[in-house]
């Protein structure tokens, strides 16, 4: 590596890491993933701060959803798939050999990129968590949850009277503010997003915005766009990732983190000036 590229990388790296006076949610260190040894994720080394958006840019096949599956070990369903390094979750491996997947999915929900509710009612898409976890001893506290969840996720007074109906016969963006119901309903810490609104109409998607700005008040959001005016309406921290393992002088893929707004106006790297200037995607 030369000098250059060994300082950049360094800068790097000291960008992605909090501050004393921020609080860390989720701390990687040096993560790596590869399918079958093909490396989709090399040396990936950041802080996600809690309570605050942040977004995930670059280019199709650069390995941002990748990533974002890797903090929640949803890469664990995949065949062939292998996580290195280190992911914490409040001071706890993820990947430790007695972490439960599915109280994890609970602390870290996902919401993908096309809405996918459960074929059941309104009501039971947001049940269905919470009966799973046991966070319930009564018909009334259920309900009352299912309640806030819906009020959480902004669905509440348009569904309020029709909760017995099928959650798939919701418009779309109702139906992805639902998944977001379904994943706060079991009380998570943070809360992925893959494109959560790219399936989505203009009007749809500034109420999915709104809602990330909104929810961003009591819960950590990552989420993962190729807009990048939206990761500049939504996100307080922004990574820029590109293909790993590009040119030798990289030592991750993961290119730029910062301010989004430093990100965005003020770049370190030419790559990410170029792409958030719109010269490639």
């Amino acid at each position: 590596m030369t000098h250059a590229a060994s300082t950049h990388a360094a800068s790097t790296h000291a960008a992605s890491l909090a501050t004393p006076e921020d609080e860390i949610r989720m701390a990687c260190r040096g993560v790596n993933v590869d399918y079958w040894g093909d490396l989709a994720i090399k040396n990936v080394t950041m802080d996600i701060l809690s309570k605050k958006v942040t977004a995930f840019i670059g280019p199709s096949g650069c390995g941002k959803s990748t990533f974002l599956r890797a903090l929640n070990r949803m890469n664990d369903t995949i065949d062939g798939c292998e996580v290195t390094g280190e992911i914490t979750l409040d001071g706890n491996d993820i990947y430790a050999r007695d972490m439960d997947t599915v109280f994890l999915r609970q602390w870290v929900g996902m919401v993908f990129q096309k809405p996918n509710p459960f074929p059941k009612s309104i009501y039971e898409n947001v049940a269905y968590g919470p009966r799973i976890h046991g966070l319930f001893r009564t018909k009334s506290e259920l309900d009352d949850i299912v309640e806030q969840s819906l009020i959480g996720a902004g669905l509440w007074d348009e569904v309020k009277d029709r909760l017995r109906n099928p959650g798939t016969g919701l418009s779309g963006g109702q139906q992805q503010r639902l998944c977001i119901a379904r994943a706060i309903a079991v009380n998570p810490e943070v809360i992925l997003m893959d494109e959560p609104a790219s399936a989505l109409d203009p009007i749809a998607t500034r109420k999915i915005e709104e809602l990330i700005h909104k929810l961003a008040e009591n819960y950590t959001i990552v989420i993962v766009t190729h807009s990048m005016a939206q990761a500049q309406r939504v996100a307080d921290k922004t990574a820029f990732f590109y293909a790993a393992g590009l040119t030798e002088d990289d030592d991750s893929n993961l290119i730029e983190f910062g301010d989004t707004a430093q990100v965005f106006n003020n770049p370190i790297d030419e790559r990410t000036r170029q792409y958030v200037e719109g010269a490639f995607g």
